[in-house]
């Protein structure tokens, strides 16, 4: 079975992605502009105010994030204690749980499992008395392409639709209760372009993205705003994997289709999380949010201009 995890990274990465252009041909230079050292860490706009302090944007207010306990769900946790939000992580990763900084609660769940996903809302109103945020996070990279069986198409649906679908529901009634309601569904950019051998995670974020226009139309009258967030390519265990940890050779890879010219970080997408959830969107509800470094944004012909490549190889003789 495959492990449930938060996923942001997009594809498998092939050795030869990050050749934007063909080095034999004459090249324009493209525009210059004072960049950060790859593999460092891009500066992040955060408010300026304490937990819980009156100018926290989620003080007394309680989230419960699943796949909370990897990369980019750790960074979804951190943006939202930072605001002040009391934050509940579910994870099937008991090793991973156990490095939540003190203050998380840490809860082991299954999000296939209803039972599970009711006890987690009940946990939260036992041990906090309310929930205002829910963060759907968990999913599966479960993906063989067109090969795929049935059994993995629906697990795959399963962790990375279904299980927003019914946590949704079943914490229905607790987010309407104090008119601070909200929902983020994390998506991908894998939902709205075509990936090569890739079809279930693609075809289950782009579900996910529908899912969220259609609970916030379904929820808007119950004061419950729902919307999602779609991340780029983001140092996240898939990525530190397949670079073997070199984040500056991943933030190499990633320049050519990313206007930022890096990877994402785990926190910046917390960030974005964090706003949504909060009333500083108050009139943001069906949404999703590339926060994507700008992929999603640049087309095809990448950061290199490809003009150039039209014009004949000069320093080959006539």
């Amino acid at each position: 079975m495959s492990r449930v995890t938060d996923i942001t990274c997009a594809w498998r990465i092939p050795a030869a992605v990050g050749r934007a252009i063909d080095s034999r041909q004459p090249q324009r230079a493209a525009p210059r502009t004072r960049r950060r050292r790859r593999g460092s860490e891009p500066p992040v706009a955060t408010p300026h105010t304490a937990p819980g302090s009156p100018g926290a944007s989620l003080a007394g207010r309680v989230a419960l994030v699943t796949g909370g306990a990897t990369k980019i769900g750790q960074g979804v946790v951190e943006a939202l204690a930072a605001q002040g939000a009391a934050v509940v992580v579910a994870d099937i990763d008991d090793d991973a749980l156990a490095t939540l900084p003190p203050g998380v609660d840490a809860q082991h769940a299954d999000v296939t499992d209803d039972d599970a996903l009711a006890a987690l809302v009940a946990g939260c109103l036992a041990r906090h008395g309310r929930l205002d945020v829910v963060v759907n996070l968990a999913a599966t990279y479960l993906d063989d392409g067109a090969t795929t069986s049935r059994s993995d198409w629906l697990r795959g649906l399963d962790v990375n639709l279904v299980s927003a679908a019914r946590l949704v529901e079943l914490a229905r009634g607790p987010l309407a209760a104090h008119g601070t309601g909200a929902v983020v569904n994390v998506t991908s950019i894998s939902s709205s372009v075509a990936q090569t051998g890739r079809w279930v995670y693609p075809v289950s974020k782009a579900a996910l993205v529908q899912l969220t226009r259609l609970q916030a139309l379904d929820l808007a009258g119950d004061g419950i705003r729902v919307n999602s967030v779609s991340p780029g390519w983001t140092w996240s265990h898939v990525i530190e994997e397949a670079s073997a940890g070199d984040l500056a050779h991943a933030d190499d890879v990633a320049s050519a289709f990313h206007m930022l010219g890096r990877l994402g970080r785990p926190r910046e997408v917390g960030e974005v999380v964090a706003f949504l959830a909060s009333d500083r969107a108050s009139v943001v509800t069906g949404a999703d949010w590339a926060a994507d470094g700008g992929y999603s944004a640049l087309g095809p012909e990448q950061r290199t201009p490809a003009i150039p490549l039209l014009a004949p190889d000069r320093t080959t003789a006539p």
